[in-house]
């Protein structure tokens, strides 16, 4: 018999969820089949899969310890250099500023130094993350930025609060991000996008299609101008659906792409920007977000607000074209 104490932050959620973060590599109807054959109690007594867990619960499971540790992933937190900066942080939330070529997640070729493995081998200098006391839950970021753009990323550093910015995010309204770019053209007026994007299957690129075809999602985009001259726009983009590469792709189906943009930009632009300031990709910074609305236990930042700067290289290109 395999006994667990429940934490904080493996509480309030439903026993089966937990079961599958904490048993990874057994397979999903193993798991049900211990709650058909009565394998699994708490607090001594005999519970379904949509039994809520609660601080202090005492989990039993009927299973052998190499059974256990045979479905059970290790957990290890790598030591990596800290490139990103601290913006906002208390006990529910991280708040950090990303560099340019920074993964936000592992992929095929970098699986170490990534953002969120920074991040907890930074809370774990603190002594705010000890995996000897945490069964399923690591920190984690709520949203992502692709590996060129710079900026804003928002990491919970609890069960709770992870719970809570992803239902903030999904309902949308909640959280306002808003980005700076340079873009392609005198964009004088502003702008509120709309349209429909699939993702491409052999690439990872979008395309903008028509909202009957199959698989479309829709896409907003508000653009506001902030500076024209050269035939270049600095302009702020606030989004209000968050799809793959969206503001990148809207700017260019107005003729407005961002500098630097390899996939969607302007490539004969591209060149003269690279041999002039260095610039090898798009230059997108996620500079502000706002909690427009909050929930749960993240009430307390109701209309907070953070900023974060642009990066050198983008303060130096701003100052050159306008």
């Amino acid at each position: 018999m395999k006994k667990l104490v429940i934490t904080k932050n493996d509480a309030n959620q439903r026993i089966d969820k937990y079961l599958k973060k904490l048993l990874v590599n057994a397979p999903s109807n193993f798991i049900y089949k211990m709650f058909r054959k009565k394998d699994i109690k708490v607090n001594g007594k005999r519970v379904n899969e949509k039994y809520i867990l609660a601080d202090g619960d005492i989990l039993e499971m009927f299973l052998y310890e190499d059974k256990f540790k045979e479905f059970t992933a290790e957990k290890s937190i790598y030591e990596v250099e800290k490139t990103f900066k601290v913006l906002y942080e208390d006990k529910n939330i991280l708040i950090v500023d990303k560099p340019a070529g920074l993964l936000v997640h592992e992929d095929a070729n970098e699986s170490i130094n990534t953002l969120t493995n920074q991040v907890l081998s930074y809370l774990a200098s603190k002594n705010e993350l000890d995996l000897s006391r945490e069964n399923t839950f690591m920190p984690g970021p709520v949203h992502r930025l692709d590996r060129n753009t710079s900026g804003i990323v928002i990491f919970g550093k609890t069960l709770a609060a992870l719970q809570d910015l992803n239902e903030m995010i999904k309902l949308r309204h909640c959280i306002e991000k808003s980005y700076l770019t340079i873009c392609k053209g005198n964009l004088s007026t502003p702008r509120h996008l709309k349209g429909y994007m699939v993702k491409l299957e052999d690439k990872s690129q979008v395309k903008l299609v028509n909202k009957d075809y199959p698989g479309a999602l829709t896409m907003e985009t508000l653009v506001k101008p902030i500076k024209n001259k050269n035939d270049f726009s600095l302009v702020e983009v606030t989004l209000v659906t968050g799809r793959m590469h969206q503001i990148r792709v809207h700017l260019a189906s107005i003729d407005h792409p961002i500098i630097g943009d390899r996939k969607y930009g302007d490539f004969k632009l591209n060149k003269t920007i690279k041999n002039t300031f260095g610039l090898n990709n798009q230059l997108l910074h996620a500079y502000k977000i706002k909690f427009v609305k909050t929930i749960g236990t993240l009430k307390y930042l109701q209309d907070k607000e953070i900023v974060c700067n642009v990066p050198k290289q983008f303060e130096k290109i701003v100052k050159t074209l306008f």
